[in-house]
């Protein structure tokens, strides 16, 4: 129903009567109720014999370019399914190269690749791994350089090594728990 008809049969009028009052004819009258936008003369002819703002002859135009608008962009969110069991062999697969850096990360990414396991939480484990394993031979070629000892290098790989156990052990715990990553990156390299 349009909002001309709403307002006149509000008024108790008939469209003939509403074209005697304004001076308009019942065939524009009808026009308008069908769906026809009044403009200029006849808008304010209207608004005027009924002593209400144009706008509220407007309103379902102003509406629907409203919600034309404003009308959200649906996207679908392809959902996450939360393997924990296979997250976390291929977390735990990492332990057994802990202590040789540069090769950490080639267990859980073979893994992934096989099993086609490309959750975010996957991809966060790899990135960690790679990122030891470019960090931890940088710090233990810096206690090399500083040239304080057979000992003080050795210490250093033995806790190079313990920190990467501890960080995929506890990330193991995590996943089982809560399943999410205690230690993650705020970035992914793969």
């Amino acid at each position: 129903m349009s909002e001309l008809k709403k307002i006149r049969e509000e008024k108790n009028l008939t469209q003939e009567e509403l074209a005697e009052k304004s001076g308009l004819s019942v065939r524009t009258i009808q026009r308008i109720e069908a769906g026809t936008e009044p403009k200029g003369y006849t808008l304010k002819t209207l608004a005027s014999t009924l002593e209400i703002p144009e706008r509220d002859i407007l309103i379902p135009k102003i509406l629907a370019d409203k919600i034309e608008i404003e009308e959200p962009i649906l996207t679908t969110k392809k959902e996450e399914i939360f393997n924990s069991s296979l997250i976390k062999i291929i977390n735990l697969s990492s332990l057994p190269f802990a202590w040789f850096p540069i090769a950490n990360f080639l267990p859980p990414l073979l893994i992934m690749i096989f099993t086609k396991e490309k959750s975010e939480t996957t991809k966060q484990i790899i990135s960690l791994q790679i990122f030891l394993s470019i960090i931890s031979p940088i710090i233990f070629l810096i206690v090399a350089f500083l040239k304080l000892g057979s000992v003080s290098v050795m210490i250093t790989m033995i806790c190079l090594t313990l920190t990467n156990v501890y960080i995929i052990l506890r990330n193991a715990y995590e996943i089982d728990k809560k399943q999410m990553l205690r230690y993650r990156l705020n970035f992914s390299i793969i």
